[in-house]
């Protein structure tokens, strides 16, 4: 009887572990790759180099040239930081608003966020564009922030969680004499510690993944995203493919340090979800 269930088990983990492997060996090629010599990246396959180099990270290091990964960098980090934590502020503003206040239109507001998901993102590039060139931003680091805080998967996001939180916070919040800011700060955003931090994490990677609209409206190539910039660092290392994945590696270790560290707070925020006592 307690056959079957080991059984299971095992197989769970190997299935996982196969999965697991199938995830990181890509990022642990591309690492091996990026402190390997171009020669050797040609005629060594092994994971672990014969002689690791740092020769392919110096010449990225820079804010000026070409291609100023660093800049880019900094870039990356300003864009995707502001438009997240921005995004998340607005967003909750708003999902507050549609799932704890009664107003005429409610509903239709929702609705038309809703069918805006159905919506392919190419779509609004022209109408995107327009806004952002009228505004006099072209060009500059705003422009890729604006576009990004009029989402509709933040608000729809919030409002699934407080609709479900118990009218009973609200209410005994109201007999202590709060008004509606009040509700919304001390009472909403402390229960949803857990959705806030989830859709700050995935507005981050959204941003700081994006490769259409910096292409769309940056002209400077100092002004780029790293992500944008990458196809840039290829075209300019077409000879030295350890430099084409250092930059790779350089794009990848922040998301992957904003992942791990979100993990732990999104675990720790949705366990302590809840009513105190």
């Amino acid at each position: 009887m307690r056959s079957t269930p080991r059984l299971a088990n095992v197989v769970s983990y190997v299935g996982l572990t196969l999965l697991a492997l199938a995830i990181v060996m890509p990022l642990l090629s591309l690492l091996s790759a990026s402190f390997k010599s171009p020669f050797e990246v040609q005629t060594n396959a092994s994971l672990i180099p014969e002689a690791p180099t740092f020769a392919s990270y110096l010449p990225l290091l820079s804010f000026e040239g070409p291609t100023p990964v660093l800049r880019w960098f900094m870039n990356s980090v300003i864009v995707s930081t502001t438009s997240a934590v921005l995004s998340v502020v607005f967003a909750a503003l708003a999902a507050f608003a549609l799932t704890r206040m009664r107003f005429r239109g409610r509903g239709l507001v929702f609705g038309v966020l809703v069918a805006t998901l159905f919506v392919p993102g190419f779509v609004f590039l022209i109408p995107n564009f327009v806004t952002v060139d009228r505004l006099g931003l072209l060009d500059t680091l705003p422009a890729l922030i604006l576009p990004s805080l009029g989402g509709a998967f933040g608000v729809i996001f919030l409002s699934g969680f407080f609709a479900g939180l118990p009218k009973e916070l609200e209410e005994a919040a109201s007999i202590d004499g709060a008004n509606q800011w009040r509700i919304f700060i001390s009472v909403m955003l402390p229960q949803a510690q857990g959705a806030l931090s989830t859709l700050l994490v995935l507005s981050f990677l959204g941003a700081w993944n994006d490769l259409l609209w910096p292409t769309y409206v940056i002209f400077d190539t100092n002004n780029l995203t790293l992500t944008a910039g990458l196809p840039l660092l290829q075209s300019a290392h077409l000879g030295n493919l350890p430099a084409a994945m250092a930059g790779s590696v350089i794009s990848a270790v922040p998301v992957l340090v904003v992942f791990v560290l979100a993990q732990r707070k999104i675990v720790e925020s949705v366990a302590n979800v809840g009513l105190k006592g």
